[in-house]
């Protein structure tokens, strides 16, 4: 007998969890509150690993796709010094293919693919344990039953409360976002200075990352140490407000450098949150989590590859099982309690080391990661 399943939220962990069992011809229900793919921006480049997020797609079916839209040349890694000095440029070889980048939206769209999503399906509620299974409340009123729900809807899951009370905290990191379009053209010295990768420059406290995404999109991030209400000043909806006030906070730094952050176009505030590093639950008949719903941790590259094994894995076993998807998911948590608490604890002390009063540990922690 084929199981009701489903899966709460369309990012890389539900698609690919949705993807897998769809793969083996068994029937889930994706349920994702956005009315349509592209009501919110995908965000930005991904890096997928060769034994993790790759494997994922390779289970689902999608791995020579992957390849063809992937970005190789992506991988390329510049770090500055605050004073425009290069300190790092990694450059990867021609048939390094460890970790290529993708768009999230190119991902999105693989993993798409022919699933049916539930477009505009917000779930408010899920209750285990009733007579005919999970039931799930939806924004709309409605409600609908379930064998199993796997809640893979992010840091802010509404899954969660049915297995955990946990709820994220601030790591006391924060970033905003910003982006250059058509930076080869618009802004060809900035192109020159990123390359064809990634460029990072590690201060006191703080960081600039810009990321090349494809079609001539970059990516900015300035992260910096701050309480959460450290924008109460500032309307961070203004982007001309912010465009001129955001390079103080990286006041001395070299002007080509700031130029990333004074040409940048909207500007969305992105503070960092975390679960614990240990976060666990005792096992709930009918209810899982998946990726940032169940681990939220820094990101550091690590997220979304562990969320995509995740769902590829949970799905594999339960549609090649025997015919048991809590058992299924039993044995699926304890693994993923165990890797995702090793992650969580790396990426812990890895974001400490590249938001740091000592600019010097970003450099050393590059170099263990990828020697120069």
């Amino acid at each position: 007998m084929r199981h009701r399943i489903a899966v709460v939220g369309s990012g890389p962990a539900g698609l690919t969890f949705a993807r897998v069992l769809h793969r083996h011809d068994y029937p889930v229900a994706v349920l994702e509150r956005d009315p349509a793919p592209d009501a919110r921006p995908p965000g930005g480049t991904l890096d997928l690993h060769e034994g993790m997020g790759q494997l994922a797609l390779d289970k689902a079916g999608l791995l020579a796709e992957f390849r063809t839209l992937s970005r190789p040349e992506g991988q390329a890694m510049r770090i500055l010094d605050t004073d425009g000095t290069v300190l790092r440029d990694w450059q990867p070889r021609p048939d390094d293919r460890a970790n290529p980048e993708i768009d999230r939206g190119q991902l999105r769209d693989l993993l798409l693919g022919p699933l049916d999503v539930q477009w505009g399906r917000g779930v408010t509620r899920v209750v285990p344990g009733t007579r005919d299974g999970v039931l799930v409340h939806f924004a709309d009123g409605r409600q609908e039953t379930f064998d199993l729900v796997v809640g893979a809807d992010g840091a802010w899951s509404r899954v969660r409360p049915a297995v955990s009370p946990v709820v994220p905290h601030y790591s006391g990191v924060t970033s905003i976002e910003t982006s250059l379009d058509d930076v080869d053209t618009r802004h060809p010295d900035l192109a020159r200075l990123i390359g064809d990768g990634s460029l990072a420059v590690y201060g006191v406290n703080r960081s600039l990352v810009a990321q090349r995404n494809s079609g001539g999109h970059v990516k900015v991030y300035a992260k910096f140490r701050a309480p959460l209400d450290w924008h109460t000043h500032l309307d961070l909806a203004d982007a001309e407000a912010v465009r001129s006030s955001l390079p103080t906070l990286f006041d001395g730094w070299a002007a080509p450098v700031l130029d990333l952050l004074r040409n940048g176009t909207a500007f969305v505030h992105r503070p960092f949150h975390v679960l614990p590093v240990s976060h666990a639950w005792a096992h709930v008949p009918g209810v899982t989590l998946l990726g940032d719903a169940a681990h939220l941790m820094p990101p550091l590259g690590v997220g979304a590859n562990l969320a995509m094994l995740e769902g590829a894995e949970l799905a594999e076993s339960i549609a090649t099982g025997p015919g048991d998807p809590d058992g299924a998911v039993r044995a699926f948590e304890e693994q993923m309690w165990a890797r995702a608490g090793k992650w969580a604890k790396i990426t812990a002390a890895g974001l400490e080391r590249l938001v740091s009063p000592d600019p010097a540990e970003a450099l050393a922690l590059f170099d263990q990661v990828q020697p120069s």
